[in-house]
């Protein structure tokens, strides 16, 4: 039986409620309204208030009838949270297509949109390598920890070179996440720097 447009303007109601209960509650019943609940969703991740707004790619990243690329402008929103949230969304959902997004995500000043994002880089894999190694090359330490992570979780024997350059670097979690990439390679030495 097909809902009604009541039944979805009361569950976009709950959503929006400020009381998270009621907001986790309506998140299964808006999914499961399917294409039905998309524009209203679409419109509501357009609002000013950026609780709205994460409430809004909350569902939409649940369901499977929201196209991925309407996900992908919500890694650059001014809030956070609803940062992560597109970063959650999409690292379940994540292929090849959405590389350039996810590598320009890599340095977002939020740690946890950074995090998020390395679990949709090893979901794509090995189509993920050349972006991360190029990333390796030129940008910021934090962002680089995050790129070196990515390729330790992927295990790409094209990653070996680059692991054993860092190893020679200063930075403790740049040498972590490369022995710790090299070991998952099977490479299993132990590395001790010159002085």
């Amino acid at each position: 039986m097909r809902r009604g447009v009541h039944d979805l303007q009361t569950l976009l109601a709950d959503l929006t409620s400020q009381d998270e209960a009621r907001a986790e509650a309506s998140v299964p019943e808006l999914v499961a309204l399917g294409e039905d609940a998309i524009p209203a969703l679409l419109g509501l991740s357009h609002s000013t208030d950026s609780d709205k707004r994460w409430w809004a790619v909350r569902v939409l990243g649940e369901s499977p009838h929201t196209p991925t690329e309407n996900l992908l402008p919500f890694l650059e929103d001014s809030a956070a949270e609803v940062r992560q949230a597109a970063a959650l969304a999409l690292s379940i959902r994540a292929d090849e297509s959405m590389l350039p997004d996810l590598i320009r995500a890599l340095s977002d000043k939020d740690s946890i949109v950074g995090s998020l994002v390395i679990n949709a880089l090893v979901k794509v894999g090995a189509p993920a390598v050349p972006a991360l190694l190029e990333v390796l090359n030129d940008a910021p330490q934090a962002t680089r920890v995050l790129a070196l992570r990515a390729l330790a979780e992927i295990k790409d024997h094209r990653a070996i070179p680059v692991m054993m350059k860092v190893m020679q670097e200063d930075s403790a979690l740049l040498q972590h996440w490369a022995q710790e990439g090299l070991e998952r390679l099977g490479l299993d030495m132990v590395y001790i720097k010159p002085n």
